[in-house]
């Protein structure tokens, strides 16, 4: 067996041995590194990280970010338990915070840490365009963005060392040539479509989340429209970018709004 060959196998053994089935979606996901090592980590980060901003508590906002980020959390905990899997978040440790930063942002680390931005507030206007935030943010963390992101990551270096492999015996020239071109090619045509993926999917399952939650989807739809005003137009092309594009968004959970109102009526959640 030749190295080449050899190192095909091994990466082939990597991606059977490292796959996890989310819940929610029923997908095999790579699962490289285990969140029992991501999770404490995020936490020192999340810490870290408030110890270094601004963080606004006892306000009204303040108070709206918990109360909304809770009934999403509880969403998440009612969805998990009715598909059998209610002990799936007992590792998560959920915080809300909203710290005074201008930028039109919000996020959610892995294990349920998540930071809101007073820039985006004026954005999401109420509780219903906070829920898509929040929404959107909680499902990166319950699907595992941030786990499949780092295995990604992980299998694009092994890619790099079995080029290194392949092209041993060619020239330096050589050797950098196919380097460059694979770095630029694994960014295009698999992280970046990977990373849009990800947004695509934490948009679906957001929208369920904040249904579940009590928060009327269609708000979801004005939020969007509002963010892509609020770029001015100076987003790059879709192709190029980690996100979906404004317009794809509003069209894909136009159509996932009837799913998300359908699951919200399991537990009881109608709207007129």
């Amino acid at each position: 067996m030749n190295k080449t060959i050899a190192f095909s196998t091994i990466c082939v053994l990597l991606l059977i041995i490292g796959c996890a089935t989310n819940p929610l979606t029923g997908k095999k996901t790579m699962a490289l590194v285990d969140n029992s090592s991501i999770f404490p980590s995020a936490f020192q980060q999340y810490d870290a990280f408030l110890k270094e901003n601004k963080v606004l508590s006892g306000t009204t906002d303040a108070r709206r970010v918990e109360t909304v980020g809770i009934k999403i959390k509880d969403a998440a905990q009612k969805w998990l338990t009715a598909v059998g899997k209610p002990d799936y978040l007992k590792d998560y440790q959920w915080e809300y915070k909203l710290v005074e930063d201008k930028a039109v942002n919000a996020w959610c680390m892995p294990g349920g840490k998540i930071v809101v931005y007073t820039g985006i507030l004026p954005i999401a206007k109420d509780d219903a365009g906070l829920a898509t935030v929040m929404g959107h943010e909680v499902a990166h963390a319950l699907l595992n963005h941030g786990q499949q992101r780092m295995s990604a990551g992980m299998l694009q270096q092994v890619g790099a060392v079995g080029l290194g492999v392949a092209t041993g015996n060619s020239s330096a020239e050589t050797q950098q040539l196919a380097m460059t071109a694979y770095g630029a090619g694994s960014q295009m045509f698999g992280m970046l479509p990977f990373s849009r993926n990800h947004e695509s999917e934490a948009d679906k399952i957001g929208l369920i989340l904040m249904a579940i939650a009590g928060y009327n989807p269609e708000a979801s739809i004005p939020f969007w429209q509002r963010m892509g005003g609020a770029s001015g137009g100076q987003a790059p092309p879709e192709f190029m970018s980690t996100h979906p594009s404004h317009n794809t968004r509003v069209s894909n959970l136009t159509k996932w709004i009837p799913e998300a109102k359908a699951e919200a009526a399991k537990y009881g959640v109608t709207f007129k």
